[in-house]
């Protein structure tokens, strides 16, 4: 037990450089599990949906300066974003597919808006066509709900929404294989570190 909490003297360094055959088998291996990891135990289907945002600065705010349009931009973003989290958008997507609302949020759909031009609405499932499926009805239904909001004035008259990919969406895994490569490579190394470093041979342990 002393020995892993013992701090690596020069020679556990230099030990340490020496193993590069170890390394170069440690990656070989730990890639390999990656590889089979990602195939036995595949990550989930990703799909992407796309809204194209408009918010018209120019015919909203045409006297204002830039610090008030950042603000416009940043009030009117944000109200939008949470009605895409909204119970009543999840709720709907809950009923259609048979998913838990914490489940919807907290590990299938993901969003990504850059305030203005398109907004990525993300959706991961094991089944590909049932994550397209997702996303699609999660962007129409986010559009339908801004309009809504718009004709009722909780949102700026100028902002234009439409929804630019919805069918046909690429489906990919949510992690790549090259990420699970790295990933058992980067494990087994790390593993290999901890032994090489903190558990001395016997020989070396008999002698000291």
């Amino acid at each position: 037990m002393k020995l892993i909490f013992t701090p690596p003297s020069l020679e556990d360094i230099i030990r340490l450089l020496k193993a590069w055959r170890f390394w170069v088998l440690g990656a070989i291996v730990g890639a390999l599990i990656g590889t089979a990891a990602y195939y036995i135990v595949p990550p989930p289907y990703r799909a992407k949906a796309t809204v194209n945002v408009d918010f018209n600065l120019e015919e909203a705010l045409p006297k204002d300066t830039d610090r008030q349009h950042f603000y416009y931009l940043e009030r009117e973003s944000r109200k939008m974003e949470e009605l895409a989290w909204s119970d009543e958008i999840i709720s709907q997507l809950s009923s259609q597919f048979a998913i838990t609302n914490d489940e919807l949020r907290g590990s299938v759909l993901q969003l990504s808006q850059p305030a203005e031009a398109g907004w990525h609405f993300y959706a991961d499932n094991s089944n590909a066509q049932t994550a397209e499926e997702i996303a699609t009805v999660w962007a129409n239904a986010f559009v339908e709900k801004i309009q809504s909001e718009i004709k009722a004035g909780n949102i700026n008259k100028f902002i234009k929404l439409e929804v630019t990919q919805s069918k046909g969406l690429l489906k990919e895994r949510s992690i790549p294989l090259s990420g699970y490569i790295l990933s058992g490579a980067l494990g087994f190394l790390t593993l290999a570190v901890f032994v090489l470093l903190f558990v001395k041979p016997k020989t070396e342990s008999n002698v000291s």
